[in-house]
């Protein structure tokens, strides 16, 4: 078990490593115009990747033990099947919901940042 768990983790850093990489090579007027802003878009588009996979990572642990805990109460209870499939169901839409927050945030921050303007200003970068 504990070597599943260890490929997953590192799996899971190499996907966001390399998406970091790619967001930050396609930015090819970006790094036309200067290195702080190149380096600034490929650390902002590594820390949102990071974000996201680390928030769908926790949500699906997440979603798991909730599968697991219903489909125990199931088989020591057969009767409450129903309820407490409805009750899984609404907990597991709830997660999702939070999974979405996370990439919402995520695309804030790639494409709508508000504090972009005020970092390079900082930098004495226009």
């Amino acid at each position: 078990m504990k070597k599943v768990s260890l490929v997953s983790v590192l799996s899971m850093f190499m996907v966001l490593g390399f998406a970091g990489l790619a967001m930050a090579a396609g930015g090819g007027i970006v790094a036309q115009q200067g290195g702080h802003i190149a380096l600034v878009m490929a650390v902002q588009g590594g820390l949102a990747a990071f974000g996201v996979g680390l928030a769908a990572s926790g949500c699906g642990i997440g979603m798991g033990m909730c599968s697991s805990g219903c489909l125990n109460a199931t088989a020591r209870n057969p009767e409450v099947a129903g309820k407490l499939t409805v009750n899984m169901f609404i907990g597991l839409a709830l997660i999702e919901a939070l999974t979405i927050y996370a990439l919402v945030i995520g695309l804030i921050i790639l494409y709508a940042n508000p504090l972009l303007a005020k970092f390079f200003a900082v930098l004495g970068v226009s």
